[in-house]
């Protein structure tokens, strides 16, 4: 048995001997503004449940917290509440601006850092920065609201409010004892150069269920003594929160402030947000005939002189007589122990410094386990005894998925961008956490294939605020990577796992075949595909002049998801011919007629007397009304995505299956064409292998030029989402409307899409890792037969290998320190060189700007961003 510990709790999680996922950090950075706690017709949801009401109102889908934990249904909650002495409230949340608030939409504004976590949760460990001064939450809304989009956004830092280190370090840690023992020690810094005081209140607290489910038993919290608090729920069972003694503890009950929020009178003081009034004026003696209610907090006073620092200690578990004895720190040192042991062959060989980048990568992934909840037809129909919702949402967003049911555990996007995930986040998500816990990448996975999301039509649910929108198809080829790396690591073969995905994804294999076809036979449209604002025009409304628009990035990720859909029969096939060799022949059919039909299209760009027109690139064809066909010849992600579509496939494996095996012959034997635009099948005896791919080895090397031209796609950070050659805009007249794109290396500065996400010049990880992964499946077959310049013009000559290698380490660049300590994605935040208590704390953006490398959008998007750790 492997003595490594922490691999021995999930092995045992996965057996079902034991549920170290029963608690996690499932709690979000915020709840409110969510798609479901919106019941209004308009269906504004930052409107509807704005930050102000967050402290005062009851949550009906989820619950939100500092720092914070839940059970796995988010029953029993825990999380810190902070009070500076100057603030209007208790910072119990973490603060942002909504998407009409910022002038890129919605943005988190606070600090806070993921420093480390496990993939059972048996260590966990964050960082929260709380200034001492008022924290500036009119300044941060004005200042944005001022700003427009050609300007930056305005951060937390730029309030000036750090500047003198007046602010407390919140240090948050858990430790598991077993799977329902929870040791909590909370570590305070005050950074100030003079004493300040804390207020930290350690909160426990029920998920309202009982208001919106009248047959449920209401749980209690009660006080025990002076550092006990017992909480009871009928199903979840008795929890003990052990404490060090103070002399106030407060109870209330996690109830809507009716008179704050509706102008209702309350039933009885004791309402969610009564801390807030209790701690900000001092008043907490109206508590102390409070012995019971459903949320509860001892209440530390903390005075700390310049440079102290002082530790309270919790721990929630099933045992009544847990304590804080000796065992405590002893547990806490094992655990971080086991945590460091099981990194350490996944660091191995790595700078002390990468290896710290990538157990913060795989800390913020993991503290984005969250919590989902959503019953689409409940949430339509409205809970008993309580208003009916607007008829107006019955037509609505993702009215017709009222099938979806949601209660899972999932990877989100975002920590605080509430929880939500759209169907190709969380595809890249799983790949990310593939390394650390292969069995809940797997699950992660087919979750959105499983028919509680597939529509009965076969859809994928792609986002919250839009089910039904399209995103990219990618969950066969990374079924085949998840299942390649497994056999190839530990010899598995999980045939279980390919067959579970392949089952699932059959049906919406169709739907994509039949409902998402183009004007021409075997090309493919989708909208925007998750690329928001890459296109000329915005590819998710009515295309100018009234035509339609057959997408290059659409029919290349069709490429990839046909070719996958057959490697996957293939290797089922080898175990069971008489049903998968048919289903591998199929596909190998459809991926013939999506490559005949790029053939087909290729002829509107490429012209034979001019060989740099067949540069590797695809376009866009735009179909108008009386039949004109007109390529937008734009160097971008959408005409860079037929790389994807590359796989070689072994002779022993192919000529086992005859049938299919004579259909790649019949083809290599009889090309539709004598000189076709794009390669389809190369078969190299010398190799043993045949190659699937869209891209010949000579549109490869013309493609390099442009992919590693650092006037072109190469960026220092990686490759860009549109080329650096349209600082001089691209132009073209449709339909008498001129359109318009040009490289904007950093925020958005269009409107498209809430203007909160950039497709049109900064580097994206998500397909930038593709770009690697296509980089090597090629050169694996071409080997030294392809060089490339890297980067184009110089000397430097390598295979296409070397280029993924190239490209993997410009993809660290943005987190690699200079000589003077600056990390690129901090911008030009210096504190994070300078001060070393800022020093190395890395924040893993959503996409980088594609000049400088600073980190763009969310600031801890770690879902995708995280595949840096397996470049």
């Amino acid at each position: 048995m492997d003595n490594n510990l922490e691999k021995q709790r999930l092995s045992r999680q996965w057996a079902k001997e034991e549920n170290w996922y029963k608690w996690g950090p499932y709690l979000s950075e915020r709840q409110w503004g969510t798609v479901r706690e919106d019941y209004t017709a308009e269906g504004e949801a930052w409107d509807a449940f704005p930050h102000e009401h967050a402290r005062m109102r009851v949550y009906r889908w989820g619950e939100d917290g500092l720092g914070g934990i839940s059970d796995e249904t988010q029953t029993l909650c825990f999380a810190l509440s902070l009070w500076n002495g100057q603030d209007p409230y208790l910072k119990e949340r973490m603060f942002g601006i909504s998407n009409e608030q910022g002038n890129h939409g919605e943005d988190v504004k606070e600090l806070y850092y993921y420093l480390d976590n496990t993939p059972t949760h048996s260590y966990m460990r964050m960082l929260y920065k709380y200034p001492q001064t008022a924290f500036p939450y009119d300044q941060l809304v004005d200042e944005n609201a001022k700003r427009d989009q050609s300007e930056r956004e305005f951060e937390l830092l730029d309030t000036g409010i750090f500047n003198d280190s007046a602010y407390f370090d919140v240090e948050v840690e858990y430790a598991k004892k077993d799977t329902d023992d929870i040791l909590i020690r909370l570590t305070i810094h005050n950074r100030a150069d003079k004493e300040a005081t804390l207020h930290l209140l350690p909160t426990l607290w029920f998920r309202n269920r009982w208001s919106f489910h009248p047959e449920t038993q209401k749980p209690t919290i009660e006080k025990v003594d002076a550092s006990h608090l017992r909480a009871v729920h009928e199903s979840l069972g008795t929890y003990t929160l052990t404490f060090h003694p103070t002399d106030t503890i407060l109870v209330t009950e996690n109830e809507t402030n009716q008179e704050r929020v509706f102008g209702n009178q309350n039933e009885s003081p004791f309402v969610k947000d009564a801390f807030h009034d209790a701690i900000t004026t001092g008043q907490t003696s109206p508590f102390d005939e409070q012995p019971t209610g459903t949320k509860c907090a001892p209440v530390y006073r903390l005075t700390l002189d310049a440079g102290q620092s002082t530790t309270v200690c919790l721990r929630l578990s099933q045992q009544s007589d847990a304590s804080l004895d000796d065992e405590f720190d002893a547990i806490f040192a094992e655990r971080k122990k086991e945590a460091d042991d099981f990194y350490a062959p996944l660091t191995e060989g790595n700078t002390p410094d990468d290896a710290q980048i990538k157990r913060q990568a795989w800390a913020g992934l993991l503290w984005s386990k969250q919590y989902y909840h959503y019953n689409v037809r409940r949430w339509l129909e409205g809970d008993p005894g309580h208003p009916i919702p607007p008829a107006e949402r019955w037509n609505g967003r993702n009215a017709d998925w009222q099938h979806l049911n949601a209660e899972h555990i999932m990877i989100m996007p975002d920590k605080w961008e509430y929880p939500w995930f759209a169907a190709w986040d969380q595809a890249f998500q799983s790949i990310a956490v593939e390394d650390i816990d292969l069995e809940f990448a797997k699950h992660q996975l087919y979750l959105h294939a499983d028919p509680q999301y597939q529509a009965p039509d076969g859809r994928l649910p792609a986002y919250e605020w839009d089910f039904s929108a399209a995103n990219p198809p990618l969950r066969a080829a990374i079924s085949w990577l998840f299942y390649r790396r497994e056999r190839e690591l530990t010899d598995k073969k999980d045939y279980d796992f390919l067959i579970t995905m392949f089952d699932r994804l059959r049906p919406n294999y169709e739907w994509w075949t039949n409902q998402v076809s183009g004007k021409e036979d075997g090309l493919f449209q989708g909208g925007f595909l998750g690329l928001d604002n890459i296109s000329l025009f915005d590819r998710n409304e009515e295309i100018p002049g009234g035509g339609t628009l057959d997408q290059a990035d659409a029919t290349a990720w069709m490429a990839t998801y046909t070719l996958y859909m057959m490697r996957i029969a293939v290797e089922l096939a080898q175990k069971d011919p008489d049903v998968y060799e048919p289903l591998s022949c199929y596909y190998f059919d459809h991926y013939i007629r999506i490559s005949n039909a790029l053939q087909r299209v290729a002829t509107l760009w490429i012209d034979d007397d001019d060989e740099e027109s067949n540069n590797g690139f695809t376009y866009d064809v735009l179909h108008m009304p009386e039949g004109e066909k007109i390529p937008i010849p734009l160097r971008s992600l959408v005409g860079l995505a037929n790389l994807f579509a590359v796989m070689t496939l072994d002779h022993e494996t192919a000529s086992a299956l005859p049938s299919f095996y004579q259909k790649v012959q019949d083809y290599l034997k009889n090309p539709p064409s004598e000189n076709p635009c794009y390669c389809v099948i190369n078969e190299d005896p010398e190799k043993d292998c045949i190659l699937f791919g869209l891209l010949s080895a000579n549109q490869l090397e013309r493609l390099s030029g442009f992919l590693f031209s650092e006037a072109e796609l190469l960026a220092p950070g990686g490759i860009r989402s549109l080329s650096k050659v349209y600082e001089e805009p691209f132009t073209m007249e449709i339909a008498g409307e001129e359109n318009e794109i040009h490289y904007t290396p950093g925020e958005s500065d269009t409107k498209m899409f809430g203007g909160n996400s950039n497709w049109r010049g900064p580097v994206w990880y998500p397909l930038n890792f593709f770009i690697v992964g296509a980089l090597q499946e090629f050169g694996n077959y071409y080997g030294d037969r392809v060089q490339v310049a890297l980067p184009s013009g110089s000397d430097n000559k390598g295979t296409l290998n070397d280029a993924a290698a190239f490209l993997s380490k410009r993809l660290w660049h943005a987190f690699r320190p200079n000589e003077k300590g600056e990390r690129p994605c901090h911008g030009t935040d210096t504190i994070y060189a300078t001060d070393p208590h800022f020093k190395d704390l890395i924040l893993f953006y959503e996409h980088f700007d594609g000049d400088t490398s600073r980190g763009l959008g969310a600031s801890h998007q770690t879902g995708w961003t995280a595949l840096v750790t397996r470049l």
